[in-house]
């Protein structure tokens, strides 16, 4: 498709399959978006993904699924997705070569 969307670290493709396997309905994998919110305009969402939605990319590696609401792709190309858990922060985190500027608790970001 647009070559590599977003890639998947080792502690990302393992923290969705800790989160799939304890989830209490089958899931497929985990979807990323974006919405509009935050100081900076936009957040990274993450939720599961119980069926793929129309015209959803997909993103296969590691032994998961990511799939990409269509509404972020032009916001995620290029990204990597890893998963951090420091005494700062624990949760998913994204590199995006798209993004120029974040707020300064780093909950938003703008492109």
């Amino acid at each position: 498709m647009l070559g590599q969307m977003i890639t998947i670290t080792d502690a990302a493709a393992e923290r969705v399959r800790q989160l799939m396997s304890r989830s209490e309905k089958p899931v497929l994998g985990l979807r990323v978006g974006v919405n509009s919110r935050g100081c900076s305009g936009m957040s990274y969402v993450v939720e599961y993904a119980e069926e793929q939605r129309k015209f959803e990319d997909v993103v296969e590696s590691k032994g998961i699924k990511i799939f990409i609401d269509p509404t972020a792709v032009m916001f995620l190309i290029g990204s990597e997705m890893d998963y951090v858990e420091d005494k700062f922060q624990t949760g998913f985190v994204f590199t995006n070569p798209n993004e120029k500027g974040r707020c300064g608790c780093g909950e938003s970001f703008h492109v």
